[in-house]
């Protein structure tokens, strides 16, 4: 079997490099795995008349009547006229003109395959396959596999149509029989799976749709088996081989807070949480739990009884926070909860230094604070704890994983890890990317919080919402205008941030407005934050670094400028600023008069709903999971290359358990019948990271 793409027919050196290059194709194998992302119906031949723009691809049977390269430079084009009986319309090529000119002559008939659009009021089609003779074409179905194609390669002239011969190529080189099942005997045959080698060629060259299915089944099923075989086996291997720290009592600090401090009754969904928690450290195994909560949903109230317990127990908790801000809103949070309570509290950021940072860090090595909040800085190695039985992570998405691991060596045996996230995650997703920890869900708001009002402006209602915000400043509110920082777009972002500060302390002379962005020092930032939280000011303009970390109850009015650029999630996130206190608050979101249909989707569910998992599960519909904050480098051990988290929920409930039902048989995957499965593990896990250890 060649081991090279460049000596496979067909391919070459300069074709190799190409997909090396733009598509990560390096082997016989990526060429196998580099599946189509649509298929074109090509049974049916269109006319000219009956063309539409909005149609897909279509096939069209007729003659050129003309040809002709026009233009100069960059700009030149080859234009054909083509005609079938019923109408004709333009045909042009941006690349390759001396080729495809030469391909075209005007006796012959063609038959041509393409995207049919309008321009200048007129029908025409911009580089269409053609096919000289079509009643000689021999089709190998009536289904033609599209494959993804970047620009470097359309500019080597690697097309779909193209990669279609490659794969041809390829299959013909390798053949069938060179590809080696990858599942169980007995799994296939149990669940009529297709087999491998026949479902890999299926999927390029089906015959018909229902052949189609069962080969998509077959790999899809297999891909996100193996990413949950992974990920459970992970669990099952923390839990037999880390011993954890092992609670019998809630002890005395528990209950003393529940019956002398705490301000009003948990929810239901914040008992149950503890409740969770409290089965895992009577367990005797390392707790590794994630606990989900929607912005203002009291996770930090179920993260501060579980620090007690541990406190209760004599031992020591920590709770990391992505931001100085969060971490410092942490700490007088505690502080003033606890007040009363003999229990040391102590907060650790690299703000914190001299011999105010000696006596927090003799304190933790000593053991007379029992609870330390804190940034990055505690993963320090001149940070050591007597005894740190809990670390809880806070916004986990925004630490990187090495940062999170760490925290396991802050203790001769590991302490238990509670993370935590205010950024909603799909069940398909989080059965994915958090497959290897116990997941919680707090899905109850606190009574008494009111939903945010959420209303679309366009630009043009500028001096509406003016208006409206002065009203709610007048009954002594605050708000949040928040504009977006784009990477790629950093310095018109930042001088659209100072535009809009200028104009909102034009428009509001009679208020303080402040102004906070990333490039800010961390002393004009926190001042900045004071002003706003003191209520000295009444406007805060910023960028997303607010997004996470402040909590301003009295602020009632978030503007989101131009919304169109933030995904769904951020949008929430951003709205989660407002609504902390009693009264009613509202989120404007303001945007431009032409849009996009997804984007026009994204702010009409913002408008319908402020529940945070609705949002979450429709992002994914709309963006893909790939984008979705915090995925990227989440626990997904394995690229996806066939499977879509957001329409393929059933086939993954199914993989997990399957993948139950096998570990459950062998749970090291230790016996002989097992190195089918652990032989594959290990070809995937050989290029990817494995980042299930803690996410």
């Amino acid at each position: 079997m060649p081991t090279e793409l460049k000596y496979i027919k067909g391919i070459g050196p300069r074709r190799a490099d190409v997909l090396a290059r733009e598509a990560d194709i390096h082997s016989p194998e990526d060429v196998i795995e580099y599946f189509p992302y649509r298929y074109v119906d090509r049974s049916r031949i269109y006319t000219i008349r009956e063309l539409t723009a909005d149609m897909s691809y279509v096939q069209l049977i007729g003659r050129f009547v003309s040809k002709e390269v026009v233009g100069q430079g960059t700009k030149r084009r080859l234009s054909a006229r083509f005609v079938d009986g019923t109408g004709s319309m333009e045909v042009v090529w941006f690349r390759g003109l001396n080729y495809v000119e030469g391909q075209i002559n005007t006796s012959d008939e063609y038959l041509l395959f393409g995207k049919p659009s309008i321009f200048m009021g007129r029908m025409n089609m911009a580089h269409p396959d053609i096919e000289r003779n079509p009643d000689r074409l021999q089709f190998s179905g009536k289904l033609m596999p599209m494959y993804n194609t970047t620009e470097g390669m359309k500019r080597a002239m690697i097309t779909s149509k193209t990669m279609q011969g490659i794969v041809e190529s390829v299959f013909a080189a390798v053949g069938t029989g060179a590809i080696r099942e990858t599942l169980p005997a007995q799994l296939v045959a149990r669940h009529n799976l297709m087999p491998r080698p026949q479902a890999l060629w299926a999927i390029h060259f089906p015959t018909d749709l229902k052949t189609l299915d069962a080969a998509r089944f077959r790999l899809k099923f297999e891909e996100l088996f193996y990413i949950q075989l992974a990920l459970l086996r992970s669990r099952n291997l923390n839990r037999s081989q880390v011993e954890g720290i092992r609670f019998t009592s809630p002890g005395p600090m528990l209950g003393s807070f529940y019956k002398d401090h705490l301000k009003f009754e948990p929810t239901g969904a914040q008992k149950r949480v503890v409740h969770e928690v409290w089965g895992d450290f009577k367990s005797g195994k390392q707790m590794n739990r994630l606990v989900q909560g929607d912005v203002g949903s009291g996770k930090t109230l179920v993260a501060l009884l579980c620090m007690l317990i541990v406190t209760g127990n004599g031992m020591q908790a920590c709770l990391m926070a992505p931001t100085e801000i969060l971490a410092n809103q942490h700490y007088e949070s505690l502080v003033a909860e606890l007040r009363g309570m003999d229990v040391g509290v102590a907060l650790l950021t690299g703000s914190v230094k001299g011999k105010k940072r000696k006596a927090i860090l003799d304190g933790l090595a000593g053991g007379s604070i029992g609870i330390v909040v804190g940034t990055h800085a505690l993963i320090g190695p001149t940070v050591v704890f007597k005894n740190l039985a809990l670390c809880v992570i806070d916004e986990q998405h925004r630490f990187g994983v090495a940062q999170r691991a760490s925290l396991w060596t802050k203790n001769s045996r590991p302490p238990h890890i509670l993370v935590m996230t205010a950024t909603p995650i799909p069940r398909t997703l989080a059965m994915t990317i958090y497959g290897d920890l116990d997941v919680s869900v707090i899905d109850e708001m606190p009574p008494g919080r009111k939903p945010v009002f959420t209303e679309h402006y366009f630009y043009c209602n500028r001096n509406r919402l003016n208006a409206f915000i002065r009203s709610e400043l007048q009954k002594g509110r605050q708000a949040y205008v928040v504009f977006p920082l784009i990477k790629e777009n950093e310095k018109m972002d930042y001088k659209n941030l100072e535009e809009g500060f200028r104009y909102m302390k034009e428009s509001f002379a009679e208020y303080k407005v402040c102004m906070v962005h990333g490039k800010l020092s961390a002393d004009d930032k926190d001042e900045a934050m004071r002003q706003f939280v003191s209520g000295e000011a009444q406007i805060m303009v910023a960028t997303t670094v607010i997004e996470v970390g402040v909590n301003v109850p009295n602020a009632s009015v978030m503007v989101i400028e131009s919304a169109e650029r933030f995904g769904l999630s951020q949008l929430h996130q951003l709205r989660g600023r407002v609504g902390r206190g009693a009264d009613q608050s509202f989120c404007i979101l303001m945007t431009a008069n032409e849009l996009g249909r997804d984007t026009r989707r994204r702010i009409e569910i913002m408008c319908q709903t402020t529940d945070g998992f609705a949002i979450a599960e429709a992002d994914m519909r709309l963006r893909g999971p790939g984008d979705i904050e915090g995925t990227q480098q989440s626990g997904i051990p394995f690229r996806l290359k066939i499977s879509d988290l957001a329409r393929d929920s059933q086939i993954l409930s199914f993989a997990r358990d399957c993948a139950k039902e096998v570990l459950a048989q062998d749970p090291m995957l230790a016996s002989p019948q097992s190195v089918v499965m652990t032989q594959r593990l290990a070809e995937l896990q050989n290029d990817t990271v494995n980042w299930s250890r803690i996410s």
